[in-house]
């Protein structure tokens, strides 16, 4: 009876830990978000900037963030996770501030440093901090469900952004892009001291366990970024209307698929779920490439939503067990990043092979996922 309500109190004890971590992650994200449908209007109407100033300083914090996430699974297994999050929720908070002094681009430029810098330090060590919570038949559920936080957090704050831009112009989006951190923090402070801190750490910044599930990884997000980039294009190449909504529904079984079928991966297994992932993708996006009606470019994103959803779960769940303790906080880092700059990728090769053809961008992403299926394949043969 006694080994029973221990259990239960271990239980409760997990998951409200980990409950925390996720209000952490969402509020944090959607401060970052506030500030998205703001920045457009702030270079060209405020600082006479150029579309190319607006490009540039989205893509400052991305590729912060690509370069950073690795370097923030180490700070997180060395210092403890707990300390790597609350450095990445006060540069978070610094960000979120420094929008508003007229510093012109250059403050504009050095806050979008210091958002890739605070998203690196809070996701990752918040990802070392979820696998190290998460009952060990549980993990892939709860990393997936943690990666929901940031997807949250991200839809939320642009919707947020534009209420205050209309209510209260700049200042107010900049008190909530500073104020939405800080609240991150008193949460944080609440919470136990986190992993990480006691066992020695690697200082390779790309572990060999991060390459072939990254790759894997990568594979899967070429889609995703062409349905972000390209999706309403084609169908307005097409003369299809509503293609603005394929994202929105792509987005939206991202979301249903991993909540209601998160635990797939710990249940089957990691290659199975890969696999369906890549055939689920692929024929969702094959369905985009062949789409002469809306409904049927509908469907296809709805199917490759569902199908990219499980990728990651299912990869992280192999980097985890095939990693060393001392790499482990790196190679989630790592794995991410291998997102980004698919994604970043996608947006420059898929530009080029839209002048050709918005179809043979969807086709090029059909054929990828099934290319990282194998590195995923890989992954699980040498784990």
């Amino acid at each position: 009876m006694t080994e029973n309500v221990d259990t239960i109190r271990r239980q409760d004890g997990w998951a409200r830990t980990f409950g925390g971590l996720v209000l952490v992650v969402w509020s944090t994200f959607t401060g970052f978000g506030v500030v998205i449908p703001v920045l457009p209007r702030l270079v060209t109407q405020e600082l006479d900037g150029s579309a190319g100033l607006v490009g540039a300083a989205f893509a400052t914090a991305a590729v912060v963030a690509l370069l950073l996430r690795p370097f923030g699974g180490q700070l997180a297994q060395r210092f403890g996770t707990r300390w790597a999050m609350t450095l990445g929720g006060v540069i978070a908070i610094a960000a979120g501030a420094a929008y508003a002094p007229p510093l012109g681009a250059p403050g504009l430029l050095a806050a979008r440093v210091a958002t890739g810098a605070a998203e690196a330090l809070l996701m990752t060590a918040g990802s070392v901090w979820a696998v190290a919570l998460a009952p060990e038949q549980r993990r892939a559920q709860v990393v997936g469900w943690y990666g929901l936080a940031m997807w949250g957090g991200l839809a939320t704050g642009p919707l947020l952004g534009e209420v205050a831009f209309r209510t209260g112009s700049y200042p107010l989006v900049w008190v909530l892009a500073a104020a939405l951190p800080a609240l991150a923090l008193l949460v944080l402070r609440g919470m136990p001291r986190g992993e990480g801190g006691d066992e020695p750490v690697s200082s390779r910044l790309l572990p060999r366990a991060a390459v072939l599930p990254g790759l894997a990884l990568a594979g899967g997000g070429f889609g995703y970024a062409s349905v972000t980039s390209f999706g309403a294009l084609a169908m307005t190449d097409r003369g299809i209307a509503g293609g603005a909504l394929l994202l929105s529904l792509f987005g939206a079984a991202y979301v249903v698929v991993r909540l209601l079928a998160g635990r797939l991966p710990d249940r089957l297994g990691p290659k199975p779920v890969i696999l369906a992932s890549a055939v689920l993708e692929a024929s969702g996006l094959l369905l985009i490439t062949l789409a002469d009606r809306w409904w049927l470019a509908a469907l296809g994103a709805l199917v490759a939503g569902g199908g990219f959803t499980l990728l990651y779960p299912a990869l992280a769940l192999i980097a985890i067990r095939t990693a060393p303790p001392a790499e482990r906080g790196a190679t989630l880092g790592a794995i991410s990043s291998f997102l980004d700059l698919s994604i970043g990728v996608a947006g420059v090769v898929g530009g080029v092979v839209a002048d050709v053809s918005y179809a043979a961008v969807f086709g090029l992403s059909s054929a990828l996922a099934l290319i990282g299926a194998a590195s995923g394949f890989a992954a699980y043969r040498r784990s």
